[in-house]
């Protein structure tokens, strides 16, 4: 379940009262009249089942409650009530497969802002990977995946692709264009540091990379993995599961194919270099494509979910359209809002 908190003037409360009393995913609903203070006004709470969270969100914000008041909203971890175990069953879907798309926004807009801490775990991540690309250790490559912050901004230009919020793709894409240079330079510089005091292992000066030889040579799998990577990281980011989203960020080689940029670079290996070049461009790529691919068809779901509620007599209570969204972003067929106001008359 959901848990929203509202806060609103008088008049724009006993509209999402009405509307909130007549759906039939909403329960618990407590009206705390003249209860609000800064701004003033009337209280309003509920619990709404995960699968409507974001189509109850979306009236609320078709009555302008984001603009003259508030709208909060958390996660129930537990609630024990027959009612909202009914409400859930009454709603098509099962919570685990809902997004919940005000939450994923707010989650991933956090992740594209080009900030001091973003640059630095970049860099960080990058040295890790230097490491253990000199050492030849698959576990500092991993520790360099789970550092890097990189599948964020990447994560974020696709929903802001999606949903059609451009500054937020915008913000992603310069998180990453200036992240990962900057952390190529670094691991250049620091490479060529340990090349001129003779630190590197004499293992790595001859070129035998038994188990990290795979991050400057792309392959079939290459494309595979970072596609099957990508979807997951999405699925993840969508469903709240946080433990497959750090299977996500060792799967896929961003960051260590950075890293050896950077020190193919120092080394003048040229060789290497491009192949460290192509790595990092087909993760780039496939991780794109996957997680838009993804994004859009649970967007088209949800879409396909607004447009059927947009039918729901339980907006007309509330002072909204039938059939059409009042920002004018969706309209219904006119045959089919007749045919559900017949349906409606006929029932009372």
């Amino acid at each position: 379940m959901i848990h929203l908190r509202i806060v609103a003037p008088p008049v724009s409360a006993r509209e999402a009262l009405e509307l909130l009393k007549g759906s039939q995913s909403v329960v618990n609903i407590v009206h705390l009249g003249g209860a609000a203070v800064k701004p003033d006004g009337d209280v309003i709470l509920c619990d709404v089942v995960r699968e409507d969270a974001s189509i109850i969100m979306s009236d609320l914000r078709e009555l302008e409650i984001h603009k003259t008041g508030s709208i909060a909203m958390e996660i129930v971890d537990l609630e024990l009530s027959d009612r909202a175990d009914a409400a859930e069953k009454a709603s098509p879907g099962m919570p685990s497969d809902a997004v919940i798309w005000e939450e994923v926004t707010s989650r991933t807009s956090e992740d594209t802002e080009l900030s001091a801490s973003f640059v630095l775990f970049m860099v960080l991540a990058m040295l890790i990977g230097m490491c253990g690309i000199m050492l030849d250790s698959t576990i500092l490559i991993i520790g360099a995946m789970v550092v890097g912050p990189e599948f964020g901004p990447i994560a974020g230009f696709c929903v802001g692709t999606v949903q059609k919020r451009w500054a937020m793709a915008r913000r992603s894409l310069v998180a990453l264009a200036v992240g990962f240079p900057i952390g190529i330079l670094a691991t250049f510089c620091v490479t060529l540091v340990l090349k001129w005091l003779e630190i590197p292992p004499a293992a790595f000066e001859t070129g035998e990379r038994k188990f990290t030889e795979f991050i400057a040579h792309p392959d079939e799998f290459s494309f595979i993995v970072a596609l099957l990577a990508g979807t997951a990281g999405v699925l993840s980011l969508t469903s709240a599961k946080s433990g497959a989203l750090v299977g996500v960020l060792i799967s896929v080689t961003t960051i260590p194919a950075a890293a050896n940029i950077g020190v193919a670079a120092a080394y003048t290996d040229w060789a290497e270099f491009r192949g460290a070049l192509e790595q990092l461009g087909v993760n780039f790529l496939m991780l794109g494509l996957a997680g838009l691919t993804t994004l859009y068809i649970q967007r088209r779901l949800y879409i396909g979910r607004r447009r059927k509620h947009l039918l729901d007599p339980a907006r007309e209570a509330a002072g909204l359209p039938i059939g059409r969204s009042a920002r004018g972003s969706m309209v219904i067929d006119a045959s089919k809002v007749r045919a559900a106001l017949r349906d409606r008359d006929g029932d009372a």
